[in-house]
């Protein structure tokens, strides 16, 4: 079992996500934020190695304007042998990595351009893990996207565009099941049409579900799993106490997250802590996840 946050690391004085704003694009700036993206990035695993944090989601934003017709420089090339030393440590370290296209990334979406604009972005985030040299482990995690009046016919436009998608991006396809609505029942409709893995959100599960219990939603999840797809990937959160329903907490609860775990029932999974405070929250959660023996002790001890 690997632990993990997404994107950000709190604690080092650096960003991976560094842009700048259209009107002022530049190959000079381009190359700039991206090398101090890829340099902060390097800086953010190597902290997740030294402290057993070794499942991690990577920045939409490595590449400001990446998937935008404005950039038209051959920014695979000129990284290509950063974005390989970055993929040799992870595979050194038996790091595990995943990307999540933002929200504009629509693949049922009945509007054709937005529906290009979406393959353009999975293109983009795609050759990043590729040029890494990273397995069919690594992952891109995406949401079947509107209802649009007609799930049905929307499920149906979602299975077509990915079926017209190149293998590469293909494989490395997750789809996550919402809290609104694309319940886990609605994924595994999915995946029959598609072939692609759940990857199984539990606080999603408890806001929209089928009357499935989480040990049973667990592993109907992982059985949309091949082998070399990796074990299961999740995230795991709770709800913010005193919000609204659906907001995420700010700091993990660790009497839930010990109780979400009994539910494991020895199933292996890799968890993406999806919690505001990021490590704050993951180091505890390893260390949780040490005392009951799910992680060995002695796993990234400084």
């Amino acid at each position: 079992m690997k632990i993990g946050y997404p994107c950000i690391n709190e604690t080092l004085p650096c960003s991976s996500a560094t842009t700048f704003r259209l009107a002022s694009y530049s190959e000079e700036r381009l190359i700039k934020a991206v090398t101090n993206n890829l340099a902060c990035l390097e800086q953010i695993l190597a902290f997740n190695v030294q402290h057993g944090l070794l499942f991690f989601r990577m920045s939409s934003d490595l590449v400001p304007f990446a998937s935008h017709p404005v950039n038209t420089f051959n920014w695979q090339e000129y990284f290509a042998p950063s974005l390989a030393a970055l993929g040799q440590f992870i595979k050194d370290n038996g790091l595990r990595i995943s990307m999540h296209p933002d929200q504009f990334v629509v693949l049922n979406s009945p509007t054709e351009t937005i529906v290009q604009n979406s393959f353009a972005e999975l293109a983009y985030q795609c050759s990043i893990i590729d040029l890494m040299g990273l397995d069919k482990s690594a992952k891109l995690q995406i949401h079947a996207g509107g209802v649009y009046g007609d799930k049905p016919m929307a499920i149906r436009r979602f299975a077509d565009a990915v079926h017209v998608l190149p293998e590469n991006i293909r494989a490395r396809l997750v789809l996550e099941n919402d809290d609104r609505s694309y319940s886990l029942q609605d994924c595994l409709e999915i995946h029959e049409r598609t072939g692609i893995p759940i990857l199984f959100d539990n606080f999603h599960h408890e806001c929209l579900h089928n009357g499935e219990p989480m040990a049973e939603a667990l592993r109907l999840a992982a059985q949309t799993w091949q082998p070399d797809d990796g074990i299961l990937m999740m995230d795991y959160s709770s709800q913010s106490p005193g919000d609204r329903k659906g907001k995420h907490t700010a700091h993990i609860q660790l009497d839930l997250f010990r109780e979400f775990l009994t539910h494991l029932q020895g199933l292996d999974v890799d968890i993406m802590l999806e919690i505001k405070d990021k490590e704050a929250s993951a180091l505890p959660a390893l260390a949780l996840l040490r005392e009951l023996g799910y992680v060995p002790s002695s796993a990234g001890v400084m």
